[in-house]
């Protein structure tokens, strides 16, 4: 009988056992094994926002009704949400507050000026050569991990501008932006940064991965060095962590 079965399985025609389905996926199992601490949760976090240049930026419309006439804003989405695909940059010397070249005329912008909060949400993106993985969970979208970071938006003084080079840190990232960076003849813009307040993670299914808030301490406190030799699944040189006994 066994002999019929490994004969059937090596001519493909007895399916392979299914991949363990996740028991949780929006929340922590309680007694899970192997759940990356919240300050690992936080490198790989950090290490995203390092791989990345570009995340949904949310704002939210301002009450009053007051719009230009270039804008047309509709009357009634006064305290409405809306997210907006835009450029970042992680750039000295606060690496861990994403640099914006924000663009005054930008809706995100205008609302962030009307005194709204703003939200920046990432996710990661394996690299295109990753190697397989081991079921079809591992580069599941579901399963990969995604982020939010809520604060408000300051300007960077020009002094830090110079001082740093943020503007060539920022182009390094980001070429085309050179056509509208500060003193362009398009639009008005500057220089800012993200001031991080809350982090919310979410780094895959709850089985397996930490799913909650990370205090912003623990964020501002992942040193370059862990950002640079951190290693997210798909990259060269990701080493899952062994099962615990």
């Amino acid at each position: 009988m066994l002999s019929s079965v490994l004969s059937l399985l090596l001519l493909g025609l007895v399916p392979p056992a299914r991949p363990q389905s996740p028991q949780f996926l929006l929340s922590n199992h309680p007694h899970a094994q192997n759940i990356p601490t919240v300050h690992e949760s936080a490198i790989q976090a950090r290490r995203i926002l390092n791989l990345s240049s570009i995340a949904t930026f949310s704002t939210v419309f301002p009450e009053d009704h007051s719009t230009t006439p270039l804008e047309n804003r509709p009357h009634n989405v006064g305290g409405a949400p809306i997210g907006l695909t835009d450029y970042y940059a992680s750039c000295s010397p606060t690496p861990h507050e994403p640099t914006i070249l924000a663009v005054s005329i930008a809706t995100s912008f205008k609302n962030a000026r009307a005194g709204s909060n703003v939200t920046l949400s990432l996710r990661y993106h394996p690299p295109v050569d990753h190697p397989s993985g081991e079921d079809i969970y591992t580069y599941s979208p579901a399963n990969l991990p995604r982020f939010s970071l809520l604060g408000y938006i300051e300007p960077v003084p020009t002094s830090e501008v110079e001082k740093y080079h943020i503007d060539r840190c920022f182009f390094e990232s980001h070429p085309d932006a050179e056509a509208w960076k500060p003193g362009n003849a398009i639009h008005q813009s500057w220089w800012a940064r993200l001031v991080v307040e809350q982090v919310y993670w979410f780094g895959g299914f709850g089985d397996r991965a930490y799913i909650g808030w990370i205090p912003v301490e623990e964020w501002r406190g992942v040193s370059q060095d862990e950002v640079e030799n951190a290693r997210l699944v798909g990259e060269h040189g990701y080493q899952k962590a062994p099962p615990q006994l």
